[in-house]
């Protein structure tokens, strides 16, 4: 009788586990659906946005003698709008290796800054952190920065997903740009603008969904100073640097400002 009663204990108990893990199962495969939702709704504006200036670059590759296939791979491979439009004209013109290297890192600098904010949300990735890394680029980044959350979304993989979708949305782009470019025959002039089209539907929508304004008012005007006094081609990473300072210098007060916020 005793030996009947632990089997059928024993049975239930494995009942229970198996259920237990079941339920567990589905949870977490709710999470992750309602996660890519989420970032899939959040990175709307940067996938259309992505897709607009995909096609734009695949076009202008493309007119310069290069195949569809050369625009998809730069946009796995490189995943750097400014610099991928850039690189046209340095591949057009022959450009050497230690030139295109230099050019490209002072393109990029500019990632140096604001990549430093990101470290302790990129922390505890895993797995997930290589490519999440990877993949931020100034846009992703104006979406990650400051994020609105839900509590039934998994954090760590939200941030991944939003890389990963925008990523999906320029290699679309690029590949469609090129061969489309294949079919039709126009003029390209001002295709490049789009890029600047991005950045000020970008901080248009940053503008509306903050109160706190100061960032994006030192941002501006420092780099106008900037541009003013160093010219076009020498103003982005002076600008940068006087925007760390600034916003350094103003530590202090947003910390405050969010605090009486979370209040």
């Amino acid at each position: 009788m005793q030996r009947k009663m632990r089997r059928t204990l024993a049975l239930q108990g494995k009942s229970v586990l198996r259920y237990s893990v079941i339920q567990i199962g589905k949870e977490r495969n709710k999470m992750k659906k309602r996660t890519f939702r989420y970032a899939l709704q959040t990175a709307v504006p940067v996938i259309t946005g992505y897709i607009v200036l995909g096609i734009g670059f695949g076009i202008l590759l493309q007119d310069k003698g290069y195949a569809p296939w050369w625009a998809a791979l730069m946009g796995i491979c490189v995943f750097a709008g400014s610099l991928q439009y850039v690189g046209i004209d340095l591949m057009a013109s022959g450009a050497g290796l230690i030139s295109t290297a230099i050019l490209s890192a002072m393109i990029s600098a500019r990632q140096l800054f604001y990549s430093l904010s990101m470290v302790d949300r990129y922390r505890d990735l895993g797995k997930l952190k290589p490519y999440t890394v990877f993949g931020l680029t100034d846009e992703t980044y104006s979406l990650l920065c400051d994020p609105v959350i839900p509590e039934d979304v998994d954090e760590k993989r939200f941030y991944f997903l939003v890389s990963l979708i925008n990523h999906c949305a320029w290699v679309l782009g690029c590949t469609a740009g090129a061969l489309a470019g294949t079919l039709l025959r126009f003029n390209t002039a001002g295709v490049d603008f789009a890029m600047t089209a991005l950045f000020v539907v970008i901080f248009t929508e940053q503008w509306e969904k903050t109160r706190r304004h100061g960032p994006a008012i030192l941002g501006v005007a420092v780099s106008a100073v900037c541009r003013v006094i160093f010219g076009a081609d020498g103003f982005l990473i002076p600008a940068m640097l006087g925007i760390t300072a600034g916003l350094f210098a103003m530590r202090r007060s947003l910390e405050r400002e969010e605090g009486g916020t979370a209040e």
